[in-house]
């Protein structure tokens, strides 16, 4: 659980208690302020997300590792494995979608390219089948249906504090597993800024009439790379609106898709499972308290 100004992992170890980590926090914007803009802070916070995403993983790795009488993740092996992961979620939600849009615009009796809106809009709808079908066959591992479970927890802890209700697993337990401001359930609102925005960069850069080889479609993969950045950017700035706007249908309809998509990445959680999330949340909220009164 991360406040503004606090950081606390919770793990439930094979004994059954609860091991905390817990640390005041700074974003790099508060060193930094020119990074708390509008549409650059939205990447200052997924890439943090990112970082303490990771983290909080090798965290609870390493504690399952000491359970077992096993030696730590060391610093190569977690680079490693990030690296792996890294390259994996490129190809599989990047170059893949873009060449099978390639091949259905070339093959296919539609006959578009790159430059075309058409061409984005297919790339946008497989990388949406991707994605669900990957979160749909993960979901089957054990581990990572823990995972979803905790998910849920954080989710139900969220609500009670929202709720003022006082942090107890019963107070918890009600409340739903999904949540609007989660970022699965913006999903879709990601997908449609990344349509328009390659929808309106690739004609600047492709002549009309041209029809790049195999290998240039290469280097335009790694223009979308690159521009995952402003749209990060800018989905960040719609999901902040929209949080503090949810009364509007328009917006409740736009993020409904993702709260369909979020029932993958949740399940309901054990009342174990939520004390967890709990103890994680009351800590940062603790060290937060602390540190705004300093």
């Amino acid at each position: 659980m991360r406040s503004p100004k606090a950081l606390a992992i919770a793990v439930r170890k094979s004994n059954g208690e609860i091991i905390v980590r817990e640390a005041p926090w700074r974003s790099v914007s508060d060193r930094m302020p020119l990074l708390k803009k509008p549409f650059l802070r939205g990447v200052v916070t997924l890439g943090e997300a990112l970082v303490n995403g990771i983290d909080a993983l090798t965290f609870s790795a390493n504690q399952a590792l000491d359970d077992e009488d096993e030696e730590q993740m060391g610093f190569w092996a977690l680079a490693g494995t990030i690296a792996l992961a890294l390259g994996m979620g490129v190809v599989l939600f990047v170059v893949l979608p873009h060449y099978l849009a390639l091949i259905i615009g070339r093959l296919g009796p539609l006959d578009f390219e790159v430059r075309s809106l058409s061409f984005h809009a297919v790339d946008g709808v497989i990388k949406m089948a991707v994605f669900i079908a990957y979160i749909w066959i993960i979901s089957r591992f054990k581990d990572i249906a823990r995972v979803f479970e905790y998910h849920g927890a954080e989710h139900k802890s969220i609500y009670a504090y929202e709720s003022g209700a006082e942090l107890t697993v019963d107070n918890a337990r009600g409340f739903s597993t999904l949540h609007p401001r989660c970022g699965t359930a913006f999903i879709l609102i990601v997908l449609m800024i990344s349509i328009l925005l390659f929808a309106v960069v690739f004609p600047l850069i492709i002549p009309a009439g041209q029809k790049p080889g195999w290998g240039m479609n290469l280097f335009f993969v790694g223009i979308k790379i690159l521009l995952l950045f402003p749209i990060a950017g800018m989905a960040y700035e719609l999901n902040k609106y929209a949080s503090g706007h949810m009364d509007r249908l328009i917006l409740r309809a736009a993020i409904a898709p993702g709260l369909w998509v979020q029932k993958l990445t949740t399940r309901e959680p054990s009342d174990d499972q939520i004390e967890v999330a709990l103890v994680a949340l009351k800590k940062a909220l603790a060290i937060e308290a602390a540190e705004t009164s300093v």
